[in-house]
């Protein structure tokens, strides 16, 4: 039988199962430095360039950091508050923990022609890190033995090192004002028609090589594997029994110790994806407009890998076995959707 409360002294025990999250009574809040500096040129005939260094820095983000956190070695025994009150649950605290860097380089291209038709550019080269793996509060970290922190300084799991983008309006050349077909039938049926794309093709996302925590004996930390070459080779195979990486260049580790392979030191596929629309709006009346429109996701078909299995001895270790959604409506896979619009 559970015995009751009692509320004369002004203290409730915790049970000693219960996880407890607790913000200090001044809370050190955290703050974002951003800066940058562009050079930005007109040239002739409409081309607009630019190029500049951006850079931000999260300090001090807030973190849960547990207080009865298991050493290295030393299980649930080595606990403090378990050695004191027998607890074994997690006793957050809410610390200024991590402090992440972004550095960018971010290049623009943009080209406006007469009939209405411009092409856009962007390019960015850059690199964002921060303590493994998440940089919001509200969220522990990957490894809570704080001797150890240190270790998981890595590049952010959303890191991309590349990441370009090419927009597109193209205005067909025929119809009224127009180099070709500016009256009759034929400007009506051929003018007046919109192609626009967009192009993209960014670096993959980093992955963590990860083993068994067994004998690293401390729950809340995040184990990773041996690093036992000096090099990995990315193999870039998909699908059952074809490696994305070399999976002998890690090993399981037996010690209690971390593993020699850092947080997020491998990336996974690249990702390119191309979505186009063709368009024409007809003037039925003066008050009645009818818009065509015809949109294509992915219109290239290309599937868009997720990253391969991270934990060595897992059989799916360096093996892709699913794609990412694109974020349109849940599909990867090539699709086409048919628009007609009436306005009056």
């Amino acid at each position: 039988m559970r015995t009751p409360s009692t509320y004369s002294i002004g203290v409730l025990p915790l049970p000693v199962n219960v996880n407890m999250n607790t913000l200090p009574e001044r809370l050190k809040r955290d703050y974002v430095l951003s800066w940058n500096l562009t050079l930005q040129k007109q040239f002739g005939d409409g081309l607009l360039a630019s190029a500049g260094y951006v850079a931000t820095r999260g300090v001090d983000i807030p973190h849960y950091q547990n207080q009865n956190y298991q050493s290295v070695g030393g299980g649930a025994a080595s606990q403090r508050f378990n050695q004191l009150f027998g607890t074994t649950a997690d006793l957050n605290w809410m610390a200024p923990l991590n402090h992440t860097h972004y550095d960018s380089l971010q290049t623009q291209f943009h080209k406006r022609f007469r009939n209405g038709t411009f092409l856009r550019a962007a390019y960015t080269f850059s690199k964002n890190t921060g303590l493994c793996c998440n940089d919001l509060a509200d969220t522990a970290l990957a490894i809570t033995d704080p001797q150890y922190l240190k270790l998981a300084r890595s590049l952010m799991p959303y890191d991309r090192t590349h990441h370009f983008s090419a927009g597109w309006s193209l205005r067909a050349p025929f119809g009224k004002g127009q180099r070709w077909l500016g009256h009759g039938a034929g400007s009506r049926l051929a003018g007046g028609w919109m192609l626009n794309g967009l192009w993209t093709a960014s670096s993959g996302k980093p992955f963590t090589p990860q083993a068994s925590g067994t004998s690293l004996n401390a729950a809340g930390n995040t184990q990773r594997a041996d690093l036992i070459k000096p090099e990995v080779a990315i193999l870039g195979g998909v699908g059952p029994g074809q490696p994305y990486f070399d999976i002998t260049a890690y090993a399981p580790v037996t010690g209690a110790r971390f593993g020699t392979a850092g947080f997020n030191t491998l990336r996974g596929p690249a990702v390119w994806n191309v979505d186009a629309s063709l368009t024409r709006q007809f003037q039925l009346s003066e008050k009645c407009r009818v818009q065509f429109r015809l949109e294509g996701f992915n219109v290239t078909n290309t599937p868009h890998f997720a990253n391969p299995g991270n934990t060595v001895g897992n059989g799916s270790f360096g093996v892709i076995s699913s794609v990412l959604g694109t974020g349109r409506e849940g599909n990867d896979q090539r699709m086409f959707r048919f628009v007609l619009k009436a306005m009056f």
